[in-house]
């Protein structure tokens, strides 16, 4: 639910030059946003948790914190991540639309070219802290490089490995893979009495699209090089694409059934005992809202290619997840700026970061908010990979159409490859390089 989804990706794609049109400064004379009330803001924010109904209980009190703090009362909307953006481009075009708005982190780039928020300059980083109160990690996926942040950084979120310790018990592994050759190994092992060594969401163009970033980052290749051209089917792409398909391929640790799974369903077969393993951003809540208990998993970091990459020798940085996560904004025609700001100010506030991220299981990206010792095992494992091994997806403006065609074309092969179809390096370079041509189109 945390992950922006593959219609809005598609969205940005057919909608960005109208709002950017629609928002580059236009009727000054009108009001703009959709408050004209001096002593309110309205809030879209993003779904969190299992629900929007339970967003709106953890989010309440802290707006009546906020309130009675300031004065201003804040009208909260828990926006769906499936219509999110087309109502943030909508809302730019027409000039009416929220104050202060929740975001995926890896829509900051195309955000920012659209001018649908406020740029985060100097002087308003410095309403809010400085950056020095965040982690590089979490501001470097607030916009393009030299350019002021599209927002500031709300919740972090990284991927890591889960596993069932009572599956791999039974099957005799001593603990968690570190390399991917282990978890195959691991994987075949739990394979077994209709059982699967991991579960993956096959039909999910953005996870897809989040996989082929860390394999690719991890066999030494971009999806786009330092002009912003895109690189897909270069030879270390074709690699860790085929590399991730192969898990339900080659390997066969992966049900064919997973080629289809779109809407979470790999959480509930490894939170069921169908799968033993499980790639994940921050999954606990999830995890917790189907049944299992805490004990009952283990979490770790994403495997590396080797052991020598996971201990990131010689000083060298691997990457292992991405920089996922919410960023929060304040839209570009509100009619009550200083009020937004406050409330952003508030929002990214040590005490609420830390409020925040214990409702929702995850990190806070203000620096201060994470000396406070581990809430327990899976926020530890998460800071350590935000700190030191994760990436943020190319900060460019055609990100989101890089993870709908490279998701789309991993979803295609993932689909031959359970029909029976073979995947080779051919086809993946194939699909990889159609991928490509599209996006010129």
């Amino acid at each position: 639910m945390r992950r922006f989804r593959t219609a809005a990706a598609a969205a940005l794609v057919t909608a960005l030059t109208a709002a950017a049109s629609g928002c580059g400064g236009g009727s000054a004379t009108n009001s703009g946003g959709s408050n004209d009330k001096p002593g309110e803001l309205t809030y879209w924010a993003t779904n969190q948790g299992s629900s929007i109904e339970a967003d709106k209980k953890v989010l309440a009190p802290e707006l009546k914190k906020f309130e009675k703090r300031t004065g201003i009362k804040v009208k909260l909307e828990v926006v769906p991540w499936s219509n999110l953006l087309d109502r943030i481009l909508a809302a730019a075009s027409s000039g009416q639309g929220p104050d202060v708005l929740n975001i995926g982190n890896t829509w900051s780039s195309s955000l920012q070219k659209s001018k649908a928020l406020l740029p985060f300059d100097d002087a308003r980083l410095a309403e809010v802290g400085g950056a020095d109160r965040f982690s590089k990690a979490a501001l470097a996926a607030t916009g393009a490089e030299g350019k002021p942040p599209a927002a500031v950084p709300l919740y972090s979120l990284t991927y890591a490995l889960y596993w069932n310790k009572k599956m791999f018990r039974q099957a005799g592994i001593d603990g968690p893979p570190v390399t991917w050759d282990e978890l195959v190994a691991d994987g075949k092992k739990l394979t077994r009495d209709g059982h699967h060594g991991l579960a993956v969401e096959g039909g999910n163009p953005v996870e897809n699209a989040h996989h082929a970033f860390v394999f690719g980052k991890q066999h030494g290749a971009d999806f786009f090089d330092r002009s912003g051209r895109p690189t897909f089917d270069e030879p270390g792409n074709v690699k860790a694409v085929k590399q991730y398909v192969d898990f339900l391929a080659a390997d066969g640790i992966a049900a064919k059934g997973n080629a289809e799974y779109a809407q979470n369903q790999s959480v509930k077969d490894f939170a069921t005992g169908k799968a033993g393993m499980l790639l994940w951003q921050a999954a606990r809540t999830s995890l917790l809202a189907h049944g299992m208990k805490p004990d009952e998993w283990g979490i770790a970091p994403v495997p590396f290619q080797s052991r020598q990459d996971a201990t990131a020798s010689g000083g060298k940085t691997e990457v292992d997840s991405m920089v996922a996560g919410i960023n929060i904004g304040v839209f570009q025609h509100t009619d009550n700026l200083d009020g937004a700001m406050k409330f952003v100010s508030f929002m990214t506030s040590t005490k609420e970061q830390r409020i925040l991220t214990d409702a929702y299981g995850s990190v806070s990206p203000v620096l201060e908010a994470q000396q406070a010792k581990p809430r327990d095992k899976d926020e530890a494992v998460l800071r350590s990979v935000l700190s030191s091994s994760a990436a943020p997806l190319p900060q460019v403006p055609d990100e989101s159409k890089f993870e709908t065609l490279v998701g789309t074309a991993v979803k295609r092969l993932f689909a031959d490859a359970a029909a029976g179809r073979a995947v080779t390096e051919k086809t993946v370079r194939e699909a990889l390089t159609k991928a490509q041509q599209q996006m010129g189109k």
